[in-house]
């Protein structure tokens, strides 16, 4: 490890495998309601079940975020970290606030609005940490050399935070709520977290394939580019049904359509530049999650997505299980999968190891991954039946669920396997190892 600053990424990434092992348990308890709909209903209800696995989700890939640019940012500005003691203030601050609003959450106290259940005082935390982390990232990037990686990855982050603070706005008005509520959980997941997403891609891919910088960040600018100019008009796609003016329907339409172009752009980038750099990287395990991270996200975001995003589509099959197919599989693709990859390749180097278990994190990859793939099948076809039995024939919803229970148990099935795919990365990037560095040879190991 070059520098000693990045050492503080080690804590985030521990705090968000702890996130991430919740949030599947969650996952997995929510799947089992869905089969049994009386379990914990009075204990524990299933809205604050979902509440708790949606929210930990977020904040566990937040917390990746932060860690993979404490761990790259020093590589790519030259210089140590702005200050190791803030970042550390900062998380601190984020762990906590987020681990008070889960705790709200068991005891009712939530403002309700879908993935900003957050009360006010816990959204002020979550806002002052990330302005801490901003201004740590953004003077270490001024004192330091400027790549396009950091600067993209950067405008990627301010973007994050500058859409969060509509967060705060709650119109009364439910037009207006819901207009500018997309503008906090659409714009992340499908704008700004892309930059997020090709930042940490672009360091990765520098990395493990020994491509030349400049050929690299010339595909980044193309990909920033598409995600931007898609991401943000076609949130237009959630403003069919909302009460919005009716262009919005040719709008979201038509940029929602291309919105698939980013995300093949990500296949190609990744997959070219693995072939033209043939390089025997000894972190096997890190390639292919970088390789797994653009591919799935085309699947999921991408093609998933373009499925039901056509207005005229979209009319019969918003709000079914087509839906939460799409949800699954884009963020596990797209964002799930970039965070298991930074870890994979910066935790050796943080605990002074040699790449080390990677039979078993590759095997977390196909499990996870297949596991993933299969709930998304199944949502899929539950989807397709629902859409067709009660926007098409008419039948009531609760009918309709009693007809789709052999699906919900085969997701419950796949939910099983995600979570015992999660414990296996965990052990793998955790656990015990064979050999570990002396501090001279850590110290004397260069930067992958």
């Amino acid at each position: 490890m070059r520098y000693q600053s990045q050492q503080v990424a080690w804590l985030f990434f521990a705090g968000a495998m702890v996130l991430f092992l919740a949030q599947v348990l969650f996952g997995v308890l929510a799947g089992l309601i869905y089969v049994y709909p009386n379990f914990l209903s009075e204990l524990l209800p299933f809205n604050i079940i979902r509440m708790i696995h949606t929210n930990a989700l977020i904040v566990w890939l937040l917390l990746g975020f932060f860690g993979g640019t404490y761990y790259l940012l020093p590589e790519e500005t030259e210089r140590e970290l702005f200050s190791v003691r803030l970042a550390q203030l900062q998380f601190w601050i984020f762990f906590l606030a987020a681990a008070a609003a889960v705790v709200g959450y068991l005891l009712g106290i939530h403002e309700g609005r879908e993935f900003l259940e957050q009360p006010t005082w816990v959204k002020v935390a979550i806002t002052i940490s990330v302005l801490l982390f901003l201004f740590n990232v953004s003077m270490t990037l001024f004192k330091g050399r400027k790549t396009a990686t950091a600067q993209v990855l950067l405008l990627g982050l301010w973007g994050a935070a500058i859409f969060f603070l509509f967060a705060f706005y709650n119109p009364s008005n439910l037009v207006l709520d819901k207009l500018y509520w997309w503008w906090v959980v659409h714009i992340w997941v499908e704008g700004v977290w892309e930059l997020i997403m090709a930042g940490i891609l672009a360091f990765l891919l520098i990395k493990v394939t020994g491509v030349d910088r400049e050929v690299i960040e010339k595909w980044l600018y193309v990909i920033v580019g598409l995600s931007l100019f898609t991401g943000l008009l076609g949130t237009g796609h959630h403003y069919y049904w909302i009460g919005a003016p009716g262009y919005w329907q040719w709008v979201g339409s038509i940029f929602s359509a291309v919105e698939i172009v980013p995300f093949f752009a990500m296949v190609l980038w990744a997959f070219y530049l693995v072939y033209q750099g043939r390089r025997d990287h000894p972190n096997k395990a890190a390639l292919l999650w970088c390789l797994g991270c653009p591919t799935v996200a085309f699947f999921g975001a991408g093609v998933w997505g373009f499925m039901h995003t056509l207005s005229p589509i979209n009319y019969y099959t918003h709000g079914t299980q087509v839906t939460a197919a799409h949800g699954h599989l884009a963020f596990y693709g797209a964002y799930v999968m970039l965070n298991l990859a930074i870890i994979t390749y910066a935790m050796p180097n943080l605990r002074g190891l040699q790449p080390f278990n990677q039979v078993l994190n590759m095997w977390s990859f196909w499990l996870m991954t297949s596991a993933m793939a299969f709930m998304t099948f199944t949502l899929t076809f539950a989807g397709v039946v629902q859409t067709h039995l009660q926007r098409v024939m008419g039948m009531s919803y609760m009918e309709v669920q009693d007809q789709l229970t052999l699906f919900y148990w085969m997701r419950l099935g796949a939910g099983v396997f995600v979570v015992v795919g999660a414990i296996l990365f965990i052990y793998a990037v955790y656990g015990p190892v064979r050999e570990q560095l002396t501090v001279q040879e850590a110290q004397a190991q260069p930067a992958e």
